[in-house]
């Protein structure tokens, strides 16, 4: 093909402004984040002391951070296994079945994502609330104790009361998107496995999941990966991370240490090794998901 310098100029002028915009907003903090984290620096002084890797060995030497890293990978896997599994349940049942008020049932399930984090945090300590709170109203007609349960101050359950909150905020968004790749697959598949006299179950695992297994792997991984950020709001929202540091994540430690320690360099080496920890989780889960494409 012969060189088109005009065309070339017009690909160059699109994508300026974009790669501009990642270089300054993206490539240059993250340089930034992993230079700093080479410092012992307050952030709030023009004192900088070079330390090498000295904050890196501080941070895997603390407990502190392995009970931090305890709790992320806890709520990343209670949280992702419960979302996906009850977000494809749902859309499998709401586009299969002649459910009456489907699409109001796609609304109703939607409307969690749509809300601000703050709000489902509000609703959630509400429902959670020891004294007066719906859950333990519920709880209380199967119990002849008193004592409350304290969802959100008893160290044991705490973490599972996030998640709960987390896993409402979440279904609905990825059961719409599943939902919509479903709706792609032939209705003819179904109708020979009915033919078959295969169940609506087997069915399920046997043609749709194959058959979105694409759309499951690339929602997995960006799941994953924002689980990480949605847990520093929810954290941050609900229990500071508290109690006793029960529910302390990687981005809610990482700020901690950052603004309210003065440790900004000790804070920007948990940075790094968070980085470097949802790159590697989101390349090893492409690697054992990958499958063979199927087509129809």
């Amino acid at each position: 093909m012969p060189f088109n310098s005009g065309r070339s100029r017009f690909i160059f002028f699109c994508l300026a402004p974009a790669v501009t915009l990642f270089i300054i907003f993206l490539c240059i903090p993250t340089f930034d984040v992993f230079r700093m984290s080479l410092y012992k620096w307050g952030g709030y002084t023009d004192t900088k002391t070079f330390i090498g890797l000295d904050n890196f060995v501080k941070l895997f030497q603390s407990d502190k951070f392995y009970q931090v890293f305890q709790n992320s990978i806890l709520l990343i896997v209670v949280v992702t296994i419960v979302t996906f599994a009850f977000a494809l349940v749902f859309a499998a049942i709401l586009s299969r079945s002649k459910l009456k008020g489907r699409d109001f049932f796609r609304v109703v399930f939607y409307i969690p994502n749509i809300l601000s984090v703050v709000v489902i945090s509000a609703i959630f300590s509400a429902i959670y609330d020891p004294n007066n709170g719906l859950l333990n109203s519920i709880v209380n007609l199967f119990r002849n104790e008193d004592v409350p349960v304290l969802w959100l101050g008893d160290q044991k359950i705490v973490i599972f009361s996030l998640a709960g909150a987390m896993i409402w905020q979440a279904v609905g968004y990825y059961m719409v998107m599943y939902m919509a790749s479903m709706a792609n697959i032939p209705e003819s598949l179904y109708e020979s496995a009915d033919l078959e006299g295969a169940t609506p179950i087997h069915q399920f695992f046997a043609i749709t999941i194959p058959l979105i297994w694409t759309n499951i792997r690339t929602t997995l991984t960006f799941f994953i990966i924002s689980t990480i950020n949605m847990s520093f709001l929810f954290v941050t929202a609900m229990t500071s991370g508290g109690p006793d540091g029960a529910t302390e994540v990687f981005l809610s430690y990482m700020y901690k240490e950052a603004y309210t320690n003065s440790s900004y360099g000790y804070g920007m080496a948990i940075g790094v090794v968070v980085f470097v920890f949802s790159f590697a989780l989101a390349g090893i889960l492409n690697a054992v998901t990958k499958r063979e494409h199927l087509e129809y």
